[in-house]
């Protein structure tokens, strides 16, 4: 059984940096794609960045706008998501979640392609 555990929120100012990772237990990270994902308050989830097994091809969000990097380590079962020029419509829960092993066609950006995720992580920007 799969487990992620997400870690790295916090409060920042507007403008700073955040590093978000994701730890995978159970099983090898390696064998899987793995995304990012927010929710703001009262909003639905929503997708941020994804990455293949491999970490050889990633697919961001267009509010993203080059600001944030989502990148991997399978030696340490370990995604990362590194956000910059962070701004306050970035607040929200933050979860990792694993694609669909299933699922191998096309960019997973839909929440229902992934089907383990962790409890998340909060990033509060303050203006």
């Amino acid at each position: 059984q799969v487990h992620l555990l997400e870690s790295g929120g916090g409060l920042v100012q507007a403008g700073g940096s955040l590093r978000l990772s994701c730890v995978v237990s159970g099983r090898p990270s390696s064998n899987y794609a793995m995304g990012w994902f927010r929710q703001a308050p009262g909003k639905e989830r929503e997708f941020v960045a994804t990455i293949t097994w491999n970490g050889e091809s990633t697919t961001y969000a267009d509010f993203v706008n080059g600001r944030f990097i989502i990148s991997r380590d399978n030696a340490k079962n370990t995604v990362y998501l590194q956000m910059n020029s962070l701004k306050p419509e970035d607040t929200a829960v933050y979860y990792c979640a694993r694609r669909r092993p299933a699922d191998v066609a096309g960019v997973p950006t839909a929440v229902g392609r992934y089907d383990v995720w962790g409890r998340g992580t909060t990033v509060t920007v303050a203006s």
